[in-house]
């Protein structure tokens, strides 16, 4: 794909699901998907529509069909994308319960999965290229499967303020099209200038304050083509960094899900029981705005991409000491620019299960 052919890609892409917002969001309001806010947990103070995610599919869907290799993976991997964009409506419209989301989820996981998208090994770091990890036969289906379902509901669980998924998507986004750029890989380059378009295009509506909310229509589709885009375009070359890399370009929905369930079992509490000990939750009670909160994670979230940048296209030494400056950065700024007054969390917490709060 030459340079003109990704900038049409990601224009088509942009402008589709930005002009579908408004249609958008009077299916939304027609259906009922509206998140109310009627108790003081919520952040906003008027009915916002949800549902907003099916403008960034829309818009993925239709540019990945004009500039995107319909192969075999490709099938699965959109196959798979319908089951959890039609799931995630259906949550939007009513609550469903986690346990009958979470089966359908592993559903369409196995769909990729069995079209070809799979972990067959992970390198690592500091260590010799021969020293890898290799999984053969029914391990390898389920470690994939696992990845695919976890980073879904990852992103998922980070969706807790105006923008901060959508956002954090482009950033990942992006990072995973420059390093499949530097590898040459065309498909991944493809799709993921697609989906960093999808999400620019549905910005506009959802930064604070948002008029519409992308629902878990939108950020567990995020997830799962993030998290299929990263088999496809990091467990596959033999590098030193297989398994950092990914793991650094998700590294902020990542992190807060796995703290989340360390801490709830610590607690001895039920590790889908939402609390609010997220990364957005703290800096909030912390005495940031919400606009505030959004470009701290922002630019976390940025400089762990570009350290896996700097990893894959320059020297793995390199990229660990900057990531190293990273948790510098974030450790100091929470320390020092932090309000030590709480504010009021009756009116600082998003919604657990709705609107753009999850667990």
């Amino acid at each position: 794909m030459n340079t003109l052919n990704i900038l049409l890609a990601l224009a088509v892409s942009l402008l589709i699901s930005f002009l579908s917002v408004p249609f958008v969001k009077n299916i939304a309001i027609k259906a009922g998907a509206i998140d109310y806010p009627k108790d003081g947990r919520r952040m906003h103070k008027s009915p916002i529509p949800r549902l907003g995610g099916l403008s960034i599919f829309y818009g993925f869907v239709v540019s990945t069909l004009c500039f995107a290799d319909l192969n075999r993976q490709m099938l699965g991997i959109l196959l798979g994308a319908l089951i959890i964009v039609t799931l995630g409506v259906v949550d939007d419209i009513k609550v469903l319960k986690a346990k009958p989301k979470f089966i359908v989820q592993i559903i369409a996981a196995i769909l990729p999965v069995a079209f070809g998208a799979r972990i067959n090994f992970v390198s690592i770091p500091f260590l010799n290229n021969s020293s890898s990890i290799a999984f053969s036969g029914i391990l390898s289906y389920v470690i994939t499967i696992i990845w695919i379902v976890g980073v879904t509901n990852a992103v998922n669980l980070i969706d807790g303020l105006d923008g901060l998924a959508a956002g954090v998507s482009t950033i990942a986004s992006a990072s995973i099209f420059f390093i499949a750029l530097i590898n040459g890989n065309l498909f991944v380059t493809t799709i993921s200038v697609i989906l960093v378009g999808s999400c620019l295009g549905f910005l506009p509506y959802n930064l604070n304050p948002a008029t519409i909310f992308m629902g878990d229509t939108g950020a567990t589709f995020l997830g799962y083509i993030m998290a299929v885009m990263s088999i496809q375009g990091m467990f596959k070359s033999y590098t030193l960094v297989t398994f950092v890399i990914p793991v650094l370009i998700l590294g902020l929905p990542i992190f807060d899900t796995s703290f989340a369930i360390i801490r709830r079992l610590i607690h001895h509490k039920p590790i889908m029981e939402a609390d609010r000990g997220h990364m957005h939750h703290r800096l909030i009670d912390m005495g940031f705005s919400q606009k505030q909160t959004v470009s701290i994670l922002y630019t976390i979230s940025s400089l762990l991409g570009l350290s896996a940048i700097v990893m894959e296209g320059y020297d793995t030494l390199t990229g660990f000491l900057l990531l190293l400056s990273v948790i510098v950065f974030v450790v100091l700024a929470i320390i020092f620019a932090g309000n030590p007054t709480p504010k009021d969390t009756k009116i600082s917490e998003k919604p657990d299960t709705k609107g753009q709060s999850k667990q």
